[in-house]
């Protein structure tokens, strides 16, 4: 009996260790992270009007996955060559692009993107043009809308608009994103799609605890390893991201990751929300063009991508031009079995130097005169 009632002191001792050294470790965390966070600023910041955006005049470096690079943005916010200032009237032709993390150009500098290469060549044309290059990660139509508008309201002046939606749009606007929009039909489930505060608090916990924020993503890494079978890792990408894409294939099993408005409810709410885009702009006097683009997975289809159609149509109405990159994707592929490692990041859905090269040569034909 004696050696009973000792069990729970010790445990008790124990578990007062165990909370005493994660205690210190924790403690030793903060002071490295907040000691080194001058050097790991991010770009990412919140906004009241369009959810998020990057910090304007930023000069530092910004990480993807494993990949770390140097990222300015200008007086406007926009992922750019360096820090300038941007007027709002341009003194030519002023062509503004916007998307998610494609466009944004996540991984690499801005001269290495699709962005930048039509920056620099539109300078160099014999009719200067002007490409900005609005596109932030994780944005979705009704991001567009908002961000688009916001620019008019303040008197930023451009002469097109070119739109580059995602895969990845219809899961955020189906599951995300209801606090900024302007219907009050989705405006209803505010408190459940608005993770803004959410983020601001990871992002914190993640500059502060630097060390736990990468301990756990390496934990975490390899338990999805362990899970996934290798069918599941075509070209190593996680299936949790390939989810974001599910809705161009039928599978009736996505619905539950597709809550609350479940997948066609998201494209719809898609459509809504490009045009109220397009008539905004349209008042304006604005031109819209509209570009679709594959992830590796769509590649590998022997079908036409959803993606394709929701947006050909859309624009059969509502654009100036309707661009599809899929056949020049397709081309390469055909043409190069390598084709993953010229045109993706490894391990990832996103362009490498190589994939924004050809997004570049296919976009310039039309955008450059």
């Amino acid at each position: 009996m004696a050696g009973r009632s000792r069990t729970p002191g010790r445990l008790g001792s124990a578990a007062r260790l165990l909370l005493y050294c994660i205690g210190i470790f924790l403690a030793l965390d903060f002071a490295y992270s907040s000691f080194t966070d001058s050097s790991r600023r991010r770009p990412g910041i919140p906004s009241e009007t369009y959810h998020h955006d990057l910090a304007p005049n930023f000069d530092g470096y910004n990480q993807w996955g494993k990949i770390h690079y140097r990222m300015f943005t200008n007086s406007l916010g926009f992922k750019d060559a360096l820090v300038r200032e941007v007027p709002a009237k341009p003194t030519g032709r002023r062509i503004l692009l916007i998307g998610d993390s494609f466009t944004e150009g996540v991984g690499l500098p801005f001269e290495e993107t699709f962005a930048g290469m039509l920056a620099r060549a539109g300078q160099a044309s014999a009719e200067k043009a002007e490409f900005l290059n609005a596109g932030v990660g994780s944005y979705s139509p009704v991001i567009y809308y908002k961000k688009i508008k916001h620019l008019l309201e303040k008197g930023i002046r451009f002469d097109e608009v070119v739109v580059l939606p995602d895969m990845s749009d219809v899961w955020d606007e189906a599951t995300g994103y209801f606090c900024i929009d302007e219907n009050p039909q989705y405006r209803a489930h505010c408190r459940l799609g608005d993770s803004r505060r959410i983020a601001q608090v990871q992002a914190y916990l993640r500059r502060s605890f630097v060390v736990t924020h990468h301990t756990s993503q390496l934990i975490n890494s390899k338990l999805r390893g362990l899970r996934e079978t290798p069918k599941s890792q075509a070209h190593g990408i996680s299936p949790a991201t390939l989810v974001r894409a599910g809705w161009t294939e039928p599978n009736p099993n996505l619905e539950p990751r597709y809550r609350p408005l479940g997948v066609e409810g998201g494209i719809e709410r898609s459509r809504r929300n490009m045009q109220a885009l397009a008539d905004l702009l349209k008042k304006a006097g604005i031109p819209l063009t509209i570009v679709v683009y594959p992830w590796p997975t769509q590649l590998e289809a022997a079908r036409e991508s959803a993606q394709i159609a929701l947006w050909r149509e859309f624009c059969a109405s509502n654009c100036k031009r309707f661009i599809d990159l899929f056949p020049a994707f397709l081309s390469e592929k055909q043409a190069y079995p390598d084709w993953y490692q010229r045109l993706f990041i490894a391990e990832d859905v996103h362009f490498s130097l190589g994939g924004n090269k050809l997004v570049f040569r296919e976009l310039a034909t039309h955008l450059l005169r």
